[in-house]
């Protein structure tokens, strides 16, 4: 199923498309597309979605899931952006920390922050947790995804690189998070490390790749973070971005207000963003 949430930022309300495409409400059947929900789908089973309430397809697009607890993110996760952003392979995942605040709809404005000079685009495939995950063996990972949605991990690389500290503090301003437009089921997705993804700027590609490039796949990345802290439903792993961010461009090519980002990923769907000043 393809679920996701619709309506005014802050009054979302659940919703998942049916078969031609068309947007059903679900608020009659569950309060939200959140953890709770996810984390046991028994209330899907024999749900007909053509007999749901059709809703306006002009309707905004909130966020696919609601009250994520943890936003991680893995970095330098495809060789040949490691390579462009002239750093090694790490020997195990780099994990750092998005703000939830900065979760958006996948196609709410992307603001440029106050003193950005360097805001830059990554598509990323994001992994929704569906099971609590504690030291989970990478063969049994997989059992503790309940779906696959497209992120831009949107990042300000002078906040990232050169104003000391962690990462964080370059990935979590406002609206740097889009998330969406829907959470697919994983049984949609027979493999999710073979799944195309691209990124446009103002209509030039940008990104064109893979997740069959990942460095470290998504069983491993489920398995890996798990042995730290425990993963909760809802919570949201962005995986990692392939080649052609703007900070590998030479010399490199940041946003600016007026550009038009669009993303996306093999049978996730797609997302539309328009930059602006804050």
């Amino acid at each position: 199923m393809r679920f996701l949430r619709y309506g005014p930022e802050g009054a979302e309300k659940p919703g998942v498309l049916d078969g031609a495409g068309r947007i059903r409400d679900l608020s009659g059947v569950i309060a939200d597309i959140s953890g709770p929900a996810i984390a046991d789908l028994a209330w899907a089973d024999g749900l007909e979605i053509e007999s749901l309430p059709a809703v306006d397809s002009a309707q905004r697009l909130g966020a696919c899931v609601a009250g994520t607890g943890k936003f991680i993110c893995i970095g330098l996760n495809y060789a040949d952006h490691a390579a462009e952003s002239g750093l090694e392979v790490p020997p195990e995942p780099v994990i750092f920390m998005k703000a939830t605040s900065a979760i958006t709809g996948p196609n709410d404005n992307v603001i440029i922050p106050r003193g950005s000079v360097a805001t830059d685009w990554e598509v990323e495939l994001g992994v929704v947790i569906g099971k609590k995950a504690k030291y989970v063996d990478q063969a049994e990972a997989l059992d503790h995804v309940a779906g696959y949605c497209v992120v831009n991990d949107v990042s300000e690389r002078d906040f990232q690189a050169r104003r000391s500290g962690q990462w964080t503090k370059g990935k979590s301003c406002d609206t740097f998070g889009p998330i969406g437009p829907w959470l697919v089921t994983r049984d949609e997705i027979a493999n999710p490390q073979n799944l195309k993804m691209w990124l446009t700027v103002n209509g030039v590609t940008k990104q064109n790749g893979t997740t069959e490039t990942m460095v470290y796949g998504v069983s491993y990345l489920v398995s890996y973070l798990s042995q730290f802290m425990t993963l909760h439903p809802g919570d949201i792993i962005s995986t990692g971005t392939p080649p052609g961010v703007g900070l590998g461009f030479k010399p490199p090519q940041y946003l600016k207000p007026g550009d038009v980002i669009e993303l996306g990923i093999e049978g996730l769907g797609t997302q539309k963003q328009m930059v602006v000043a804050d």
